[in-house]
């Protein structure tokens, strides 16, 4: 098994040297290439991508005063601003140290070296590079992605006087750290609010991580969420970070967080409180930085009212509520919204159309969209991939037919824990079995809908 990583330059005037430390070095790394002209610096800097330069602070010009390392070190730094460097040299002491430290060097080596010690400088400089690199991506990754959503809400479209109160209340709360509280039903588009409050904040240059809470089971909560150190249960063979921890410094969306038993509510109350994290296993308390916004399709307040949703905790996590209106409550959006659908998909799919039918779009207006906007979003979609002509017509839409409202449902009980079980048996039924229709007619996740059903036996 090949164990070397990364790709080092050593830069010295002296062969002797140079072949001491390929000797070294050649069997811990991928790559260590030697340079004894520093002059070379910059072609090599340039094209060879290296995550540290081992680099002679004392050249024959200037053999004492370390001046010229100093500046080659500014020159690598010039092409190179995240470069790591290791400056060598026999004639070092504390002061130099200090010096090359402020000057932007990594670290500092004294001549002759300690095999161990040098190695394990090397080894720290790598990953200490490779460290940088990953958060650089990261970034870079978010602004690209950021970069693409050139509208003000992405595709969270609307021009209802419901959507512009909406859009009111995020740029107004954007910029500010408030813990926000999303409430509104399956497919309304809580998630790309979160994103537009992130995109429009302080944070937005920082990661944001999106956590389903309906999809975590209670043993893994505090894992997931608060990370666990290695051994801290039977499969923990690695350390692991916790969403907490990944989004410090950013955005952590919560998402169906009415989903959360007492007592997991109870240890999120607490890290919200606290602002740290302690992993499983664990006695030492980690501080978090993070911007709270949690989202949930129930009504939470009926919750209170029912005892099963801690009060301190609401009390944490709704400093501003935003509601989110269903599709059937703003039905003049529904043309613009098809309208932009069609556009996105037709060029998902490299399609030609020219339009959608006034009977087709009155058909989309009538119907009551029990999925709100992604029901929409994925019947235009089917619609277009179907569809063989340059016009989308009523027959292209296959729209269900309207929900029976609770009251028509043949049910001879009035315990809430029977008449959950008929609904979920009967949706069960009609959609012979299949999880993710019946899901989503009962307005449920399918991590919802599963744990309901072990739990009446179904």
């Amino acid at each position: 098994m090949n164990n070397k990583k990364g790709r080092v330059l050593a830069i010295d005037d002296n062969e002797d040297i140079l072949f001491a430390l390929k000797l070294l070095l050649k069997s811990h790394v991928e790559i260590i290439d030697t340079l004894n002209d520093p002059s070379r610096i910059p072609d090599y800097i340039t094209t060879g991508n290296y995550n540290v330069i081992l680099l002679d602070m004392n050249f024959t010009k200037d053999a004492i005063s370390g001046q010229e390392g100093f500046s080659w070190l500014a020159e690598i730094l010039k092409i190179d601003p995240s470069a790591i460097v290791v400056f060598i040299t026999a004639y070092g002491d504390a002061e130099k140290a200090v010096k090359a430290i402020k000057a932007g060097a990594t670290d500092f080596v004294l001549k002759p070296w300690q095999n161990e010690k040098l190695l394990a400088t090397v080894s720290s400089a790598i990953r200490l590079n490779k460290s940088q690199r990953e958060n650089i991506n990261l970034k870079t990754k978010q602004k690209e992605f950021s970069a693409t959503l050139d509208q003000p809400f992405h595709e969270f479209i609307g021009k209802s006087p419901e959507m512009q109160e909406v859009f009111t209340t995020i740029s107004k709360v954007a910029a500010t750290d408030a813990n926000i509280l999303i409430l509104g039903e399956n497919g309304t588009g809580k998630e790309l609010v979160a994103r537009a409050l992130h995109r429009n904040s302080a944070r937005k240059d920082e990661i944001f991580v999106s956590v389903d809470l309906g999809s975590i089971s209670e043993t893994l909560f505090e894992s997931e969420l608060f990370g666990h150190v290695k051994g801290a249960f039977t499969d923990a063979s690695k350390e692991k970070t916790g969403r907490f921890e990944i989004a410090s410094g950013g955005t952590l969306f919560l998402d169906e967080i009415g989903n959360l038993s007492l007592p997991l509510q109870t240890k999120l109350l607490t890290v919200i409180e606290r602002k740290e994290v302690t992993r499983v296993g664990s006695n030492n308390p980690t501080l978090i930085d993070v911007r709270l916004i949690c989202a949930t399709n129930t009504d939470i307040h009926q919750m209170l009212d029912d005892n099963s949703f801690r009060q301190d905790l609401l009390y944490r996590i709704n400093t501003v509520e935003i509601h989110l209106p269903p599709l059937r409550e703003r039905t003049g959006d529904i043309s613009l919204l098809t309208n932009h659908f069609v556009k996105h998909n037709t060029k998902k799919y490299k399609k030609s159309f020219k339009g959608i039918s006034s009977a087709a779009m009155k058909s989309l207006n009538q119907y009551s969209w029990p999925g709100n906007v992604r029901e929409l979003q994925h019947a235009i979609e089917r619609a277009i991939i179907l569809s063989d002509s340059e016009i989308l017509q009523s027959e292209n839409f296959i729209l269900s037919s309207p929900k029976k409202m609770i009251s028509e449902i043949e049910i001879d009980t009035m315990n809430l824990e029977e008449v959950e079980k008929v609904i979920i048996t009967k949706a069960m039924k009609k959609h012979g079995g299949n999880v993710t229709q019946a899901a989503e007619e009962l307005g449920l996740t399918r991590t919802s809908l599963y744990r309901r059903m072990e739990k009446h036996g179904i």
